[in-house]
């Protein structure tokens, strides 16, 4: 396949890129800083501002699919503004070039009772909440678009570095949990879950959580 992959020198992207790289899927890192990418078979490095839409849709035109594991920047006070303008963008981008979209966000979104979500629980850590807030409206957004075919993908409450060991389970809305009550996966494992529906599409117009 050909993949376009946006933020590819990142945690979660780093992790996709690898596990394209290594199925043999020709890959267009869409990064700011080309230089960070990973060398690797069939990778291309391509250097794209994700706010400038237009730009965005000429650089991912002719790919099969677009992933994107943009992150507007942990630590940066405006996180919020960046992270949602940026996948507002990116949502218009693979509009414009019309190709199915990938968008991988936080667990934040997910539901852990009727009518609640985790980044609104007491225990939701501070210093995530404004990038998890971000990515829950950027799954309203991509919610609202009526011909784009896309996918949203919501890891597990604590992603790990770790390589893939492919032995975990699907969710839709709410978090999976294991049999110790712990909702985890791995980096490498969540680049599988990842790569796999860019192959076989299983969530069109959907969002999905993976968990041990």
């Amino acid at each position: 396949m050909k993949i376009a992959l946006i933020g590819a020198s990142g945690f979660v992207g780093t992790a996709i890129l690898k596990e394209a790289a290594t199925r043999g899927h020709a890959v267009t890192a869409i990064v700011r800083n080309p230089d960070k990418v990973e060398k690797l078979p069939g990778v291309t490095a391509v250097k794209a501002d994700v706010a400038d839409a237009d730009a965005l849709a000429k650089a991912i035109a002719g790919h099969d699919v677009v992933v994107s594991a943009f992150n507007g920047g942990w630590g940066d006070p405006d996180i919020y503004n960046k992270h949602l303008d940026g996948s507002k963008a990116i949502i218009a981008a693979a509009g414009q070039a019309k190709t199915r979209l990938i968008m991988v966000g936080g667990a934040g979104s997910l539901d852990v009772a009727p009518g609640a979500q985790l980044v609104d629980s007491p225990e939701f850590p501070a210093e995530w909440k404004a990038g998890a807030l971000a990515a829950r409206d950027a799954l309203a957004a991509i919610r609202e678009e009526k011909e784009l075919d896309w996918s949203f993908v919501s890891p597990a409450i604590h992603l790990t570095p770790g390589e893939k060991t492919g032995v975990y389970r699907l969710g839709g809305d709410q978090p999976v949990f294991d049999a110790k009550g712990e909702s985890g996966i791995s980096s490498g494992d969540l680049a599988a879950a990842i790569v796999d529906e860019a192959e076989t599409p299983k969530h069109s117009r959907r969002r999905f959580t993976l968990g041990y």
